[in-house]
């Protein structure tokens, strides 16, 4: 063998390696569970390690090799996990693409990344007839059959594509510590999204770390609820099969459904967004379900607010709650605010350091400034990202003065936790006065009649933005304007209370649960102008 790639099988950091691992140690323990035309599979570690080989064997007999591109276009699915782990043995690089992009996005995405090959969920096959036009000549797309659509012809199904190639290990082919496992793109909420290129070290370190952070149990059952292309969901899957523990994968939210799993499969650890935890508690039949398997429940994107977090500690009895963060750049978990400061601690708090990683606070000239100051949250550690895909000026902005740059606003309290102030772009400038948006949502967010609410800094001639508020009120629930005026006015100082409040249906969101608050801003950029210019009230 030649010694270089000996060395480099002996010594090798790859992410598919984790499953090799546990089929050897533990094959016939359960991977995954997934519930297929009311049916309920389970894979084993050696059925998916398996799999996961052939699936690189087929890419290469594709005309595929390493550093070569597949996109992954789909929902949760015991083949999107096949070939987000297991083209990593081959060097495969993984482009996970969120199907609520539109398809423009899309389209850019497989072009930017040039993808070679495309696989699509079969739920998608109207998506793929939008962007086909689009695609580069020559790729090849491979159809995952998760609800048995007929197949287009000019498509291969997921199985047949993979049938007959060998089960055997690849190790044929040196993966450094920083060869690229996936490329992931931001939400473009802005700007065309960028690609944030991914290390199998980034990966690996990260999820090892929630491993110890979140103090899964050994062989823990655990939800893929959240969306695999998101890198939060990666890292807790990835957690979990390190552990040799068992991933019970959702195809989408469905709290009734999430209560019969929890209850079937003896489920042990959680990870939702704030708003599923509400749709939870909200649940006729959430008192009586059996949730006592429950040891971890976290969460992460969106506040949570008091009343939801104190009634989900009361319901999820055995569990810690942990709210994790981080962002696509620099693999999550940075920071968790753990269970003994949830009830303690009021306000937004992302709390301590993760194990692998440094958090600061800076100010604009690169000073690190000590608790109690305001500045924008900037880490360091392993799990950064290694670049923006062909973006170096952007890469050299994210990584000024020696640091990651979040673009987030915080302060370490006395207590050293790091409490989250606001986006940048989301603090509202009203007046010479700096109005931390989330603080609004907050206040709003304690009423047991709100939903949901975005808050937003909308542009006025005089007072350059005026604090808006748009909420979504719990279904059957009569809600007014005045209602929320009154209960900034108790909470607020008088130049955070909002200056009109909508009261709507639904908020614009990713499919990550992430508030576009740039679609409300450019939805509604006139209100305010129209009427000072037209002699009506000033705000």
């Amino acid at each position: 063998m030649d010694p270089e790639l000996s060395r480099n099988l002996i010594q090798r950091v790859c992410v598919g390696d984790i499953l090799r691992r546990r089929a050897n140690a533990m094959p016939n323990a359960t991977a995954l569970v997934e519930k297929r035309h009311d049916s309920i599979f389970r894979c084993t570690y050696k059925a998916l390690n398996d799999k996961m080989n052939q699936f690189v064997y087929a890419v290469r007999n594709a005309g595929l090799k390493k550093g070569d591109r597949v996109g992954l276009l789909g929902l949760n699915s015991t083949e999107y996990v096949i070939a987000l782990f297991g083209g990593a043995k081959g060097g495969i690089v993984a482009v996970p693409i969120n199907p609520g992009l539109n398809p423009a996005d899309i389209v850019y995405i497989i072009n930017h990344a040039k993808i070679k090959m495309l696989l699509v969920d079969d739920m998608l096959f109207h998506l793929l007839e939008e962007i086909k036009s689009g695609l580069p000549a020559g790729v090849k797309i491979i159809a995952i059959p998760a609800t048995g659509q007929p197949l287009p012809s000019d498509t291969a199904r997921f199985a047949d594509f993979i049938g007959g190639f060998p089960t055997s290990e690849v190790e044929d082919v040196i993966i450094e510590d920083r060869d690229t496992f996936e490329i992931l793109y931001t939400s473009g909420t802005t700007a065309k999204p960028k690609g944030v290129v991914v290390s199998h070290l980034s990966v690996f370190i990260a999820s090892l770390s929630t491993v110890i952070e979140f103090k899964l149990p050994p062989r823990a059952t655990s939800t893929m609820l959240l969306p695999i292309f998101h890198c939060a969901q990666q890292t807790t899957t990835a957690a979990t099969l390190h552990l040799g523990g068992t991933a019970v994968i959702f195809r989408g939210f469905d709290p009734t459904q999430v209560l019969d799993t929890i209850e079937r499969e003896a489920i042990e650890v959680i990870s939702c967004l704030p708003p599923m935890y509400r749709a939870l508690l909200d649940h006729p039949r959430i008192e009586t379900t059996n949730l006592t398997s429950v040891k971890v429940c976290s969460y992460a994107m969106t506040p949570m607010d008091q009343r939801t977090l104190e009634n989900a500690i009361r319901v999820f009895s055995k569990a810690e709650f942990m709210l994790g963060t981080g962002q696509t750049e620099f693999f999550p978990s940075t920071n968790t605010f753990k269970n003994a400061w949830q009830l303690t601690k009021k306000g937004n708090y992302w709390g301590e350091s993760t194990l692998t990683v440094d958090t600061a606070v800076m100010d604009n000239n690169g000073r690190l400034l000590p608790p109690g100051e305001v500045g924008e949250i900037v880490w360091r550690g392993p799990a950064a990202m290694t670049e923006y895909l062909d973006n170096p000026e952007a890469t050299a902005e994210n990584r000024q003065f020696g640091w990651h740059h979040s673009g987030d606003i915080g302060f370490f309290d006395e207590d050293g936790q790091l409490a989250f102030v606001d986006r940048k772009k989301d603090i509202i400038k009203t007046g010479g006065e700096n109005v931390p948006s989330i603080k609004v949502e907050r206040v709003i967010l304690a009423d047991p009649r709100v939903a949901s609410v975005a808050v937003v800094g909308l542009p006025h001639p005089r007072w350059i933005e005026c604090v808006t508020a748009f909420v979504v009120p719990v279904k059957d629930v009569d809600l007014t304007e005045q209602d929320i005026l009154a209960i900034c006015a108790q909470e607020l100082g008088r130049f955070e209370v909002p200056k009109k409040v909508f009261i709507v249906n639904e908020l614009p969101t990713t499919s990550t649960g992430k508030l576009r608050k740039n679609v409300l801003r450019d939805q509604h950029k006139d209100i305010y102008t129209k009427e000072f210019g037209s002699g009506g009230h000033s705000a």
